[in-house]
């Protein structure tokens, strides 16, 4: 099924002046707001004033930003939590699933496959800094299955980052108390030598 037709695709808001930040401003995601991994959250993004209407860019929760410029093009969702709504700026590009066909979650797994990835990565443009245009995006086939099959799709994949991520935090927790031993090891050594040394 092509991507085009299962949600809306928009670019994000085109900065014309230098977005200046305010605490009575807008949330805005930019490029590097966006995390490799995970869903975007809406306690960390800074508020910017912006100098015009912005409600076509606006995004909220459920609502996907996919990176077009740079080297990785994928996917991320906002939050089923996420509070309010932000502004998606470019590079970005906002995804709006269509419920009927397509959860969220499912679609930005989908977006990140391998196979999706592929077809994005025939029709990237540029050398030094890789862009994928929307049309490319418009375009792209995914594997549509029924909403109950995208539902356990999309838990067992959010089951095994969650995998992943606690593995990792605890090789980090592990390598840390192996470096406090060898430390305390290399400090208990050095004491004793210099206790011979004084008794000598």
């Amino acid at each position: 099924m092509r991507l085009g037709k299962i949600c809306t695709i928009q670019t994000g808001y085109t900065a014309r002046t230098r977005l200046e930040s305010g605490d009575e401003g807008i949330p805005v995601i930019q490029l590097k707001d966006v995390p490799t991994e995970g869903v975007i959250q809406s306690d960390h993004l800074i508020r910017m004033n912006l100098p015009e209407t912005t409600d076509r860019y606006q995004v909220g929760a459920g609502d996907l930003v996919f990176r077009s410029r740079g080297e990785r093009t994928t996917a991320c969702m906002l939050s089923m939590d996420f509070e309010g709504f932000a502004v998606a700026v470019l590079p970005l590009v906002i995804i709006r699933p269509k419920p009927e066909l397509v959860i969220p979650e499912y679609l930005t797994w989908a977006i990140n496959q391998p196979d999706a990835q592929r077809q994005l990565e025939a029709d990237a443009q540029g050398t030094n800094l890789r862009m994928i245009p929307r049309a490319s995006l418009d375009r792209l086939k995914i594997d549509l299955p029924d909403l109950q099959t995208q539902k356990g799709i999309a838990k067992i994949d959010g089951l095994a980052r969650r995998e992943k991520a606690l593995s990792i935090k605890l090789a980090q927790a592990r390598a840390g108390l192996l470096a406090r031993v060898l430390h305390d090891k290399a400090k208990q050594t050095c004491s004793i030598s210099a206790n011979k040394g004084h008794r000598a």
